[in-house]
C-alpha cells in the first residue's frame, strides 16, 4: 500500500458516511422490517411544505373514499388517489427534492404515508416545525 493509498484510506475512515448524515439509505432499506422502511419514510419526509402537501394529499384520498361509498361510484376515489399523489409529487420534486419511495416500494409507501397521518393526527409529527417532532430523530 503506497502513501497516497494510506491517506486516501484515512481520510475515509473519518468521513461519515451517507447513512450516519441523513439517515437510512433507499439502496439498504429491508422492505420486510416495518420500522426501519417507516424510519427511512420519515428521514424522506423532513421539509414541512412537502408534510403539508403529504398530508393534503391524504385528506383528499380519504375524502374521495368517502365520496365513493356515499355515492357508490368510483369515480371520487379515483380523483381523490389522483389529487393525493399530486400532491405528494409535488412535494418531493420541488420542495423535499428527492425521488418519491412509492417508485421502488409502493406499498410500503403507501401504508407508511398513512402511518405518518395518523403521526401528525396524534401530535408525534409537526406540520410547524420539525423541532416539535415527538418521533423520527436520531
Amino acid at each position: 500500500m503506497n502513501q497516497s493509498t494510506r491517506t486516501q484510506s484515512r481520510a475515509t475512515a473519518n468521513t461519515p458516511t451517507k447513512d450516519a448524515i441523513i439517515g437510512t439509505d433507499i439502496t439498504k432499506v429491508d422492505p420486510a422490517s416495518e420500522q426501519g422502511f417507516y424510519d427511512f419514510y420519515l428521514n424522506e419526509h423532513q421539509n414541512i411544505i412537502c408534510r403539508r402537501l403529504h398530508f393534503a394529499g391524504s385528506s383528499f384520498g380519504l375524502l374521495g373514499l368517502a365520496k365513493s361509498v356515499k355515492t357508490r361510484s368510483p369515480k371520487p376515489l379515483l380523483k381523490g388517489i389522483a389529487a393525493g399523489y399530486a400532491c405528494a409529487w409535488v412535494g418531493h420534486f420541488f420542495f423535499e427534492k428527492n425521488k418519491p419511495a412509492t417508485f421502488k416500494y409502493p406499498l410500503q409507501s403507501f401504508v407508511s404515508d398513512f402511518r405518518m397521518y395518523g403521526d401528525v393526527l396524534r401530535g408525534n409529527l409537526s406540520l410547524s416545525d420539525r423541532k416539535f417532532d415527538k418521533i423520527g430523530r436520531k
